[in-house]
């Protein structure tokens, strides 16, 4: 057995998990003090990161590391083993947001400049431009995915089945709308790397000139390449068409993308969406609205916070015009129907892999105006990923709503490792400057790939590296082996970029065994008819994917099975040999954090992060020999049954049990199966007397903790919470902290 300490990385994010974790981790420390194991953190939240990104205007006490290219590094080692909790993936207002914030609070951090006036403003665009969107996954996510629902969460849930779903009306009108032609599914080519080269990214004008859009992009033999475009004029004919059929059958008009992974690409689809809605009223005020840099694709919010630049009678004018424009269009999803907050009004207010779940949990339906649950037009323009929701949407108006108490699972093996597919794409994704070719061409002059497009055309090309491709079957063929389960690609031939993965897929199959397996290749929409299918016979299921599929699958699927994504066991093996275990979605988080400064009350479910620990745990017993690590995993996951069996998760509602109290009574059932085993007698010893101590002052610290509520609460901050007042709040037992520091 090595003498060298193991290392668990603990990630400081944003939100809800991050105040959470005020909670949790001085137990995960305690519990593991003297184990041979030593849990650290490193921020990697979006805070953090800005404050990494300017050190230079900062004071010495100010500045922290550049974590995440730290922990990038980390991810290529063997020694990897990281929880990595859900943080922001910021659209510019939310990373406007949390500029003003830090500022507010002594950072002397710069104002992130929309449209960049000078060399000096462009550069600090571009060092924004890191922080922005799908700024972390992509870096530590150097291995495929491995997402379900730990055993004993399902089946808590099939005993005790959340009350969400809404049975679905006998006529329901709800459709997902797609575009026919110009998409990015229709536009995609492809093709695979025969050695390795370098390319470029350039666009050739009608009239021939070149410009350099890219000029440096590495290609490995055996990667996939892919380029397509978005036809813009396409996509408005869609937007204007959708939006007429919306207002005719007198159904909601809703839009689902997703603007802060997709950070490039999706908020100008969305800017799109809201000017063809606004049109009357944009295109009327148009030279007025560039003035003041109000900007569409940051949503109604921006344009109509802009428009205080104004003088106060052409501001009345267009917020005039603005409203008018309801009168003749659709009524609009709404975010917040009390605070008048629609579908559009901010790019990261309804993300497609979150709001999705929910309109077929609400049974085909979003909220209105009045509050009330009304059939929905669903807009995902793309058909790469459209048609799977039609086709579950209308096997719910065929057969009704899921049961969750019967419902089978579907888990997920996803291709996400080295920044593959769409989630890698940013830096090469560009607005056609004019009307010409896009193409990416290799050292020798060759096209590799070109795009025909005009002028405000999205072009878009992305890559997955041949040994993520590998390791992808690699894993399918060992869940399939694991469960017994069928596998399924979800992969059409129809597409560029699938055609070239089923070639490989069929290859790389023949490296295994895979005799008694029920492995097969599917299109999404027959993938999903399939799985929908052996979900209501109770059968489970695993989706093999791809990136992106793999992200809205883990989402949907959870939401209707356990009420929320976030208790989904996701493992990363990496590609090195070490883990990343992520512990959940964070789409409810800002909801959470907001109930907890109105009423101290915080209804984070941390038991994603609790069912991550327990293959971290088991990491460290195997990479180490750590027989201790081994007995905390096993008593943690029968502290996790116990919790579940006990329902101690917590309440939606003030003066119930909230996250803190969740967090002690796991603290509680772990100690008592840590005294109660006989594997390792140096850990009963230690945790019989602190069994002992959290069992007599149950009562006592549980009181304690419901007395903290009722009340509004100040943690010192939305993205940078002040640590004093964070942890005051989220330990607010003196029972327990003195019981949990005396382990220190």
């Amino acid at each position: 057995m090595t003498t060298k300490p193991a290392k668990i990385i603990w990630s400081e994010i944003d939100e809800a998990p991050a105040l959470a974790t005020y909670a949790l981790l001085p137990v995960i420390q305690g519990f593991t003090k003297g184990t041979g194991i030593e849990v650290e953190t490193r921020d990697i939240s979006l805070s953090g990161r800005i404050i990494a990104t300017f050190p230079d205007k900062l004071r010495e006490d100010q500045r922290i590391a550049d974590h995440l290219a730290e922990l990038g590094e980390l991810v290529k080692t063997p020694e990897a083993n990281i929880i990595k909790l859900p943080n922001i993936s910021a659209s510019i207002p939310q990373l406007q947001a949390a500029i003003k914030e830090l500022q507010a609070q002594g950072y002397d951090v710069p104002s992130y400049p929309e449209e960049p006036k000078n060399d000096e403003e462009k550069k600090i665009q571009e060092r924004y431009a890191k922080v922005l969107g799908s700024a972390v996954n992509p870096v530590l996510r150097e291995g495929n995915s491995d997402r379900r629902p730990a055993a004993s969460v399902k089946t808590f849930a099939q005993k005790n089945p959340h009350r969400m779903m809404q049975p679905w009306p006998q006529v329901s009108q709800c459709r997902v709308a797609h575009m026919s032609g110009g998409d990015f599914f229709e536009n995609e080519t492809s093709t695979t790397l025969q050695k390795d080269t370098q390319a470029r990214i350039e666009f050739v004008g009608a009239d021939g000139k070149v410009t350099v859009l890219k000029d440096k992009l590495p290609l490995l033999a055996g990667e996939v390449l892919d380029s397509t475009h978005m036809d813009i004029a396409a996509l408005r004919k869609f937007y204007a068409e959708t939006i007429e059929e919306a207002k005719q059958k007198g159904v909601l008009l809703s839009l689902h993308l997703k603007a802060t992974m997709m950070k490039i690409s999706d908020p100008i689809l969305f800017g799109h969406c809201v000017s063809v809605y606004y049109k009357d009223a944009l295109a009327k005020h148009a030279a007025t609205l560039k003035e003041i840099g109000a900007n569409p694709n940051f949503g109604m919010a921006d344009i109509l916070a802009k428009l205080d630049r104004l003088p106060a009678a052409k501001k009345a004018e267009i917020e005039a015009d603005i409203e008018a424009c309801y009168k003749t269009r659709p009524a609009l999803a709404m975010v917040d129907s009390r605070k008048g907050i629609t579908n559009l009004h901010v790019p990261n207010d309804v993300i497609v892999d979150a709001s999705m779940p929910n309109v077929v949990r609400d049974g085909g339906r979003m909220w209105n105006l009045n509050d009330e649950l009304q059939d929905t037009i669903a807009m995902i323009p793309d058909r790469c990923y459209a048609t799977m929701y039609q086709a579950m949407i209308e096997d719910c108006q065929k057969n009704g709503q899921y049961d969750p108490a019967t419902m089978g699972s579907v888990s997920n093996v996803g291709l996400m490792a080295q920044k593959a597919e769409e989630y890698g794409s940013h830096d090469k994704t560009f607005t056609a400057p004019g009307d010409g070719v896009i193409r990416v061409v290799d050292t020798s002059g060759a096209t590799l790939l070109e795009q025909k497009v005009v002028a405000g055309d999205l072009f878009r090309a992305c890559q997955t590296k041949d040994i993520a491709i590998r390791d992808w079957v690699k894993l399918a063929v060992n869940r399939a082996k694991a469960s017994g389960d069928p596998a399924i690609f979800w992969l059409n031939a129809e597409r560029g970029h699938d055609a070239q993965l089923i070639k490989k897929v069929e290859t790389y199959l023949k490296d295994h065994d895979t005799s008694g397996l029920d492995i097969r290749i599917m299109k999404p929409v027959d993938a999903m008819k399939f799985s929908c299918e052996r979900i209501r016979k109770g059968l489970n299921t695993i989706s093999v994917t791809g990136n992106v599929l793999r992200d809205y699958l883990t989402d949907l699927f959870p939401i209707l099975e356990l009420g929320t994504s976030a208790r989904m066991l996701s493992i990363v093996p990496l590609l090195a040999g070490g883990g990343l275990f992520e512990t959940g979605a964070g789409g409810s988080a800002p909801k959470h954090v907001q109930q907890f400064l109105k009423e101290g009350h915080i209804r984070w479910d941390s038991l994603g992060e609790y069912c991550a620990l327990v293959p971290s745990l088991e990491l460290v017993a195997e990479n180490y020999s750590n027989a201790k690590a081994k007995v905390l995993a096993e008593t943690l996951d029968q502290a996790i049954g116990k919790y579940l069996e006990n329902g101690k998760l917590p309440s939606r509602k003030v003066n119930e049990i909230d996250n803190r109290g969740s967090t002690f009574f796991l603290t509680l059932y772990w100690a008592q199966a840590l005294a109660a085993q006989s594997k390792d007698a140096e850990l009963k010893a230690r945790f019989v007397p602190i069994a002992e101590k959290l069992t007599a002052n149950e009562a006592k610290i549980d009181q304690e903790l419901l007395a903290a509520q009722g009340r509004s609460v100040d943690v010192g901050g939305y993205f940078r919470p002040d640590p004093v007042k964070a942890d005051k709040e989220m330990r607010p037992s003196a029972t327990l902290n003195a019981i949990i520091d005396s382990m220190f």
